[in-house]
């Protein structure tokens, strides 16, 4: 089937011409004509197989001209960076349309974001915090919205937007059409299918867990953080073959320890990015990694399907992922557009009970390559990899301090030492400052002075 088969609008065929796309992902083919039907779709595929045209193309066929100021389209995505992707997105669909569109998410201004809004559009793509916050403030009224998006709807319930998406939920009309995607099946996923969906089409691309087949894998058994780096900068060494790198690591702080090391061997070819960072240098670290202009990315798992970057050479696990669902995303930044991806990982000894977890998930061996000769394998630890010995309960052994008071011990000083004077301290005071009788008699300080 070719874009062609679909019975697109003129505008929407003169887009995707401009943009070179013959063929649909089989995602889109199957999606396009149940969400232009108006029913309740779920959509499981992998990542990097063309989701956000699936439900994109389908909306804009169907979204009539109109001059409203209220939003007939509500996508909500997990973080900042999908925002602005999805946004994108939909502006290369709607290169030849009239449609409005605007993304709004945390971190910025919200009063520049009520003012866009107030000038009216089609289109909202939003992250749920800061859409929650608008509606509050009922600049933006969701009365008007026909049709709900989900996108990566298990890493928003990961990232705890539970409560927020009911919330959200109790502001729509209940006569709409819900449109949910997602690279995997949860258990909270289908609680909030089975909650708000009627009758829901499902379409299923890949089995969950199912590697893509044009992304070959290996792996390398390292010992430690250090050696991990050692053999990072053997490979990365090889600029022609490594000429796009994104690597995962398992929390922030590993990533800014990591880049650090990068910059030591690699003075300006890498970038880092994670939750902690501003919008501003986030946005900057994706658009020079996508540029060219730093050839190494370092990100954490939240970024994971945040970003959607062409011709990633090589995708490296510096951390082996708990879940194996992370280690799937992960590995799908790389080899998309049905281009030949390459992934590796590293993995240390406590971190093998990961691999064979990832491994059942994918039911496949992953290969594990040697290490070069020439990897130092260093002997330093960084904290979280070195022993913590605690001593056995002594009973024997006594705490000559143990009877001496705690540092929080101190003797009452002399003004804390009050005499408890019972009834007759009032009249005590009433004596010592001479207070009036009635708050109204303000002569009687003055009298009683005269007669002194």
């Amino acid at each position: 089937m070719t874009f062609s088969d679909l019975n697109l609008t003129t505008p929407l065929r003169n887009a995707i011409a401009d943009l070179g796309f013959e063929r649909p992902t089989p995602i889109q083919e199957q999606s396009f004509n149940v969400i232009s039907a108006g029913k309740d779709v779920v959509g499981i595929a992998q990542t990097g197989t063309g989701k956000t045209f699936a439900y994109a193309l389908p909306i804009l066929k169907t979204l009539p001209f109109s001059t409203q100021d209220n939003p007939r389209v509500l996508v909500l995505v997990p973080t900042r960076e999908l925002v602005v992707q999805v946004v994108e997105e939909f502006e290369k669909m709607a290169k030849y349309t009239n449609v409005r569109i605007l993304g709004v998410y945390g971190g910025t201004n919200i009063n520049t974001q009520k003012q866009a809004i107030a000038e009216g559009l089609d289109i909202l793509v939003a992250t749920p915090g800061r859409l929650y916050d608008l509606a509050l403030t009922h600049v933006l009224q969701l009365k008007s919205i026909q049709k709900l998006v989900i996108d990566e709807v298990d890493v928003m319930l990961d990232l705890g937007f539970r409560h927020q998406l009911l919330n959200i939920f109790d502001l729509l009309p209940q006569r709409r059409q819900n449109i949910m995607f997602s690279a995997t099946m949860t258990k909270d996923v289908d609680e909030l299918i089975t909650a708000f969906f009627i009758n829901p089409e499902r379409i299923s691309i890949a089995v969950s867990g199912t590697p893509l087949e044009n992304i070959s894998q290996e792996r390398y058994n390292v010992p430690n953080f250090y050696t991990k780096v050692n053999l990072l900068n053997h490979l990365l060494n090889d600029k022609e073959t490594y000429n796009k790198v994104l690597i995962f690591v398992a929390y922030k702080r590993m990533a800014d320890r990591l880049f650090e090391q990068m910059e030591e061997s690699f003075y300006g070819e890498s970038c880092v990015i994670h939750s902690n960072k501003t919008q501003n240098y986030r946005l900057r670290s994706i658009s020079q990694f996508e540029a060219g202009d730093n050839r190494i990315l370092i990100a954490t798992d939240v970024m994971a399907r945040g970003l959607d970057i062409d011709n990633i050479s090589h995708v490296i696990n510096f951390d082996t992922p708990e879940y194996p669902e992370n280690y799937m995303h992960r590995i799908g930044r790389t080899g998309r557009a049905e281009k030949e991806g390459h992934a590796i990982v590293f993995s240390t000894e406590a971190e093998q009970e990961h691999i064979e977890t990832i491994e059942g998930l994918m039911q496949m061996k992953i290969a594990v390559s040697e290490l070069p000769g020439t990897v130092e394998i260093s002997t330093e630890l960084i904290e979280e990899e070195r022993p913590h010995h605690k001593e056995h309960y002594n009973p024997l052994k006594r705490n000559v301090d143990e009877d001496a008071p705690g540092p929080a011990f101190h003797e009452k000083s002399e003004k804390n030492s009050k005499e408890n004077l019972g009834g007759s301290y009032k009249f005590k005071i009433a004596k010592k400052y001479k207070k009036p009788k009635t708050r109204g008699d303000k002569n009687y300080n003055k009298r009683n002075k005269k007669r002194k």
